[in-house]
């Protein structure tokens, strides 16, 4: 493990109660940042304390959007261990979604060095409390100052790191979901298979419009047919029909999650069968019509699992176990969460401890 070179913050800051930490509303004292020049590569790297990037008005990040993020959590155990939760699936993640941008490739050995640098330097806000975690978001981004469409010669990696609150501050509650018919969220051949920051950009309209009337969240369907389910908001999204669990397959214009894969790989050793196709809205208001229709959840790293108690499409009006989580939603969200936490063993080699 390499060495980063470290500069520790004069002004340490107070640390919210742990009870009021919400989400991404608090940042630690430091922070990572390596920068990228075309010919000479990324630098080495440094920890700095927490605090505003300088930039220039004509950086091409402003103007033309080469920006991609990961997010991951860091989670206290109670013997106090700090716990990563597949780091090395997110770095290469963030990997496939800079190649897309014409971003430069990271090495992930290095991304982590730096990343449990970080933490390290950074332990004491981990939160203890139930439920909390150090959330993690790295970063890159354009930074040439030119206008005109290109390649950026030049970008910054940061890595930032936020404690965050019980996602559920009072339990697993089911959200009330809106099936989009207007607007898309992404197209095969895009960018919807990556974590740049226009995918999220694209995504706002369509969420703003299901809560102003009324719901939690918005089902995103595919952006050629409008037929076929393909995310849940910013979530992968699974839903249980019969004795079968089903997911949208990955053709392009969906995220690989990450929390999306570890559910599939459980419930396989579960002897679950799922399924990743296509599924349309038509069959899935046929399922619920037919009683078919058992479960429904979104599955990313802020929620872990967020069970779904209703859909609406046009007329109709699914309920879902009965308003409230289902069993395998709810058998999920403890195993997952008790291996990330190190409450459960880890079968599966997913947790890495920070020393």
């Amino acid at each position: 493990m390499r060495t980063i070179a470290t500069e520790l913050t004069k002004t340490p800051k107070d640390k919210p109660q742990e009870e009021r930490l919400g989400f991404g509303q608090y940042f630690t004292d430091h922070m990572f940042i390596s920068r990228y020049v075309e010919g000479k590569g990324w630098d080495e790297g440094r920890i700095i304390p927490y605090g505003p990037i300088e930039m220039d008005p004509a950086a091409m990040v402003l103007h033309y959007g080469q920006a991609v993020f990961e997010g991951l959590k860091c989670y206290r155990a109670e013997d106090g261990r700090l716990l990563l939760f597949r780091p090395d699936k997110n770095f290469e993640r963030l990997n496939n979604s800079d190649d897309r941008l014409c971003i430069p490739y990271i090495d992930p050995e290095f991304a982590l060095d730096a990343l449990t640098a970080l933490i390290r330097t950074d332990a004491a806000w981990v939160p203890s409390a139930p439920g909390t975690s150090l959330y993690i978001r790295p970063f890159t981004f354009a930074t040439d100052p030119a206008l005109g469409v290109r390649v950026s010669h030049t970008y910054s990696f940061i890595i930032i790191l936020s404690p965050v609150g019980a996602y559920y501050a009072t339990g697993l509650e089911p959200v009330s979901i809106c099936i989009e018919n207007e607007y898309v969220r992404a197209v095969r051949g895009g960018l919807g298979f990556t974590k740049a920051a226009a995918n999220y950009a694209s995504s706002l309209k369509g969420q703003e419009k299901a809560k102003r009337n009324g719901f939690s969240q918005v089902l995103w369907l595919d952006g050629v047919e409008r037929k076929y389910i393909e995310e849940v908001g910013t979530m992968n999204v699974f839903f249980r029909i019969g004795d079968e669990v089903v997911t949208p397959s990955l053709e392009g214009s969906i995220l690989p999650g990450i929390t999306r894969d570890s559910v599939i790989q459980l419930l396989k050793s579960w002897g679950i069968t799922v399924t990743e196709r296509r599924i349309s809205v038509t069959e899935l208001c046929e399922a619920h019509e037919e009683g078919r229709l058992q479960e429904a959840f979104g599955t990313g790293t802020a929620a872990v699992i967020s069970p779904i108690g209703a859909l609406d499409w046009e007329d109709r009006h699914m309920k879902l176990s009965g308003g409230k989580i289902g069993p395998l939603a709810q058998r999920l969200y403890d195993n997952l969460t008790g291996i990330q936490y190190g409450r459960l063993p880890d079968s599966f080699g997913w947790v890495k401890e920070v020393k």
